[in-house]
């Protein structure tokens, strides 16, 4: 069977974690796909001529021939059902319990957290930005943080889960939100992203981001 051609949409500037998280998954199962950008601060993904305008109208977008799906956890688990192992790279544990926590940390980095997503954009991140010191709610939100991955990463192993999964990638760019800002973190927690930052897949978004900066 013919493989499919697969078109990944992002932000012109590469600063989506979201987008990250679908490049970092496409990279890992070692597909082959075309990536694309549409312009955020100009509007072009509220136009209608964009492929994406028919969904959520945002990024990122995952083509699969004349299939188009949106939202990073939808597109990351269509992946690894799509291209399931053990004849591509794995991107959610094998155990089914480890499998929905791995489901329900994603979920919580997405919709939670938000001053730390507000007061620490991912422009921090990859364009080096520093800001000013968090809020209350900042500060408060960022013990959240601490406190949910420390025990999340109790067992002092360098992945959540034994082998990497995705929500690595995932929790690994929160804290680093935090980390690049020069902000206060846990050793541990640090030394957990750092490890995690430093994974092929991640590098080569990294660098993307950094092209267009340069």
């Amino acid at each position: 069977m013919s493989q499919p051609t697969l078109t990944l949409w992002s932000d012109s500037d590469f600063f989506s974690p979201y987008v990250m998280s679908v490049y970092v998954a496409l990279q890992e199962k070692g597909l082959p796909f075309t990536l694309k950008t549409v312009n955020l601060d100009q509007g072009e993904h509220l136009q209608a001529g964009w492929r994406g305008y028919a969904a959520t109208r945002r990024v990122p977008l995952l083509e699969v021939d004349d299939f188009a799906l949106s939202e990073s956890s939808a597109i990351t688990e269509y992946l690894d059902e799509r291209f399931a192992p053990p004849e591509w790279e794995r991107l959610y544990p094998h155990d089914q319990q480890k499998r929905a926590l791995t489901r329900q940390i994603q979920a919580w980095l997405r919709s939670d957290l938000m001053p730390i997503r507000e007061e620490r954009p991912t422009s921090v991140i990859f364009a080096g930005e520093k800001k000013a010191p968090l809020t209350e709610a900042g500060r408060k939100s960022a013990a959240k943080l601490f406190d949910t991955a420390s025990a999340l990463l109790a067992h002092g192993r360098p992945n959540l889960f034994g082998e990497w999964c995705l929500a690595d990638t995932d929790l690994a760019l929160m804290l680093n939100r935090l980390v690049f800002n020069g902000d206060d973190v846990p050793e541990q927690l640090a030394d957990y992203a750092a490890f995690q930052w430093q994974r092929a897949s991640v590098q080569r978004y990294v660098a993307l981001s950094a092209k267009r900066a340069g």
